[in-house]
């Protein structure tokens, strides 16, 4: 088995530090079971849950400030 790479405490600050100053941060809630399968629908476009979030709720806000 091959051994897995560690990370360093140094990297580790690094990479939080980063992701601080670059990113907010947003938790939801979903009804029980409802991740699985928002996960499950990522995995099968080939994304992250965060990336399809991301993008689900970038193409609603374009389509909702669109005019009709």
């Amino acid at each position: 088995m091959p051994e897995e790479a560690k990370t360093s405490k140094a990297q580790q600050k690094a990479v939080h530090k980063y992701v601080k100053n670059n990113y907010d941060r947003l938790e939801i809630t979903v009804p029980k079971g409802q991740k699985a399968i928002i996960k499950a629908h990522a995995d099968s476009r080939g994304e992250s849950v965060n990336a399809f979030i991301t993008r689900s709720v970038n193409e609603t806000m374009s389509r909702d400030t669109q005019p009709t």
